[in-house]
């Protein structure tokens, strides 16, 4: 069985490099690049290990974060608000993923 992945670091960290290519270049397309395909190799990931549902549940934690990130900034901060929403995906995920993978298909 293959090793499983450490996605609970790259989601989060994949927030903060997408808000900081975005902001640093501000081509805010381009950070969508990183967030898009972040999102994409965590999600197959999370299928491979625990299945459909759970990878379902845990792409729609990370756009809503994405999502919540944007109001929160604006009372806050962006920095702040993208470090704050990135510590609970990564959190979210650790908890989800630190269960017992599924055994069988």
């Amino acid at each position: 069985m293959p090793r499983p992945h450490p996605t609970w670091i790259v989601a989060p960290l994949s927030l903060i490099l997408g808000f900081g290519v975005a902001d640093l270049t501000g081509v805010r397309p381009l950070g969508g690049v990183v967030l898009f395909l972040a999102a994409l190799w965590c999600g197959l990931e999370w299928r491979r290990e625990r299945g459909l549902p759970v990878a379902l549940l845990l792409v729609a934690v990370y756009l809503l974060a994405f999502g919540l990130s944007h109001p929160l900034g604006k009372q806050v901060g962006t920095w702040p608000s993208v470090f704050a929403v990135s510590a609970i995906v990564g959190g979210v995920i650790y908890a989800v993923m630190k269960r017992h993978p599924r055994t069988a298909l």
